[in-house]
């Protein structure tokens, strides 16, 4: 046992020295939030933290920065985007992986070649028809296009290979279970982890996007957090870099929040896999 303590020590000090170099960035934002712009320009980093956010408060709201409408925002088309995008493509991946049907692989290439598309090459099309059907200025235009989620599908399809098992799809069947009813109370269960990791990165991902709000968002009121954030750079006299900081630690926590609430999911799901004996 002593042997085993003995040579693990070089692993946890490792693994601090990872959590640390992790934890040391959010830190320092934090830090560069509470200090002044002269402070932040003649030493960049610093790990104590400043007097000035007060200060920093007052610039924000002088540039007319409205954390709470961007917050929320945010968190609409963030929240909306992440659960429909989680859903459907749960419920995709399970179409392309239960059942047997004619055309089956080459749907699956097609989503495979979707992958391929950047975003911003469809961009202009896109734009075009939201401006046609009037939904510029509309949240449901970021919400609604993240049902189709090549990325997640794959993700989902490769883990039910791996951890759905159809015999208990069988089983419910021959119970009487409708299809939904199998998805909904035996598919989705098992699927737990898996969606709790694609949910935090399409979560993120939502809620870091510039490029599509941006030009789809004309009005203030609509403005989510990033373009917020994006237009107190925009001062060609002067950046002040700690209200840059302080709104950045702003739109950062909720990410956190959201980490932390299904971190549990993921550590669950390894732990006690998906299918009990």
């Amino acid at each position: 046992m002593k042997k085993r303590s003995k040579s693990n020590v070089p692993v946890y000090i490792v693994c601090i020295i990872l959590a640390l170099l992790s934890i040391l960035p959010f830190w320092i934002m934090i830090v560069n939030s509470t200090r002044s712009t002269p402070e932040i320009q003649q030493h960049a980093i610093s790990l104590i933290p400043s007097t000035h956010i007060d200060n920093n408060i007052q610039v924000l709201n002088g540039k007319t920065f409205n954390p709470f409408t961007g917050f929320i925002n945010s968190l609409i088309i963030s929240t909306g985007a992440t659960i429909l995008a989680i859903y459907f493509s749960t419920l995709t991946a399970y179409a392309l992986f239960a059942y047997r049907w004619k055309l089956r692989q080459p749907f699956f290439t097609l989503i495979l070649a979707v992958m391929m598309i950047p975003t911003q090459v469809v961009s202009i099309g896109f734009y075009q028809f939201m401006y046609q059907i009037g939904m510029t200025n509309n949240f449901l235009a970021l919400i609604l296009p993240s049902i189709a989620a090549p990325m997640t599908v794959f993700f989902m399809r490769q883990y039910m290979m791996s951890s759905l098992n159809l015999d208990i799809v069988a089983s419910a069947r021959i119970d009487g279970a409708g299809e939904f009813r199998i998805f909904n109370g035996i598919v989705l269960p098992i699927m737990k982890p898996a969606m709790a990791t694609q949910a935090i990165f399409t979560y993120v991902t939502s809620w870091n996007s510039l490029f599509l709000p941006m030009i789809l968002l004309t009005r203030k009121e609509n403005y989510t957090m990033p373009i917020m954030v994006s237009l107190l750079k925009g001062d060609i006299y002067k950046t002040e870099y700690g209200a840059v900081y302080l709104a950045l630690t702003l739109s950062v926590l909720p990410l956190l929040i959201v980490y932390f609430i299904l971190s549990k999911h993921i550590i669950a799901g390894v732990a006690l896999g998906s299918v009990k004996e």
